[in-house]
């Protein structure tokens, strides 16, 4: 595991945010439970490592994530608190959903298939929303749909979307 000095942030403080705890941790970014302190509520708080500064292709992802997400406003897909830079670290604060992902749920097993019909159907329709704003997922896969603890599902992680008939994808994919 490299050291990105991440476990640094865990008890301290990222702008208005007491980091908690890590939940997840992707090529890109690691996400913590959060607290806001303005409102003081939960939040998932992603954040990119200050390693991964110097490299466009990574910030670019990173902010082309809060700009679809910001145009997609749905049940089913995971919101965005807040968005900046703290400590050289850009973050972004989600919504924290405390069922963990699809991705877990699988691997713990589904004693009955029909448990999963209304997270998908969930799932459908959140794909369908974005697909008609325009807006084409690409890395959908279990671990970026997340549960919260009634397992309703919500879609997330839209750092490599495209996004049709705009400039927002670039060129780096």
């Amino acid at each position: 595991e490299p050291q990105n000095n991440y476990d640094d942030l865990i008890g301290n403080q990222l702008s208005q945010f007491t980091v908690i705890e890590e939940v997840g941790r992707g090529g890109m970014a690691t996400v913590y439970r959060a607290t806001q302190q303005s409102i003081n509520r939960d939040v998932a708080l992603k954040v990119l490592p200050r390693t991964f500064m110097h490299d466009p292709n990574f910030l670019e992802r990173f902010n082309r994530e809060v700009e679809v997400i910001a145009h997609l406003e749905h049940p089913h897909i995971v919101p965005i608190y807040d968005f900046g830079q703290a400590d050289g670290m850009p973050y972004i604060a989600m919504r924290y959903l405390a069922g963990g992902s699809l991705r877990r749920l699988i691997r713990e097993g589904v004693s009955d298939l029909r448990d999963l019909i209304r997270p998908v159907s969930q799932l459908a329709q959140a794909l369908d929303h974005a697909h008609t704003q325009g807006i084409i997922h690409r890395d959908l896969k279990p671990g970026n749909v997340l549960l919260d603890t009634n397992n309703n599902a919500y879609l997330s992680d839209f750092g490599i979307a495209r996004v049709l008939n705009s400039d927002l994808t670039g060129s780096a994919i």
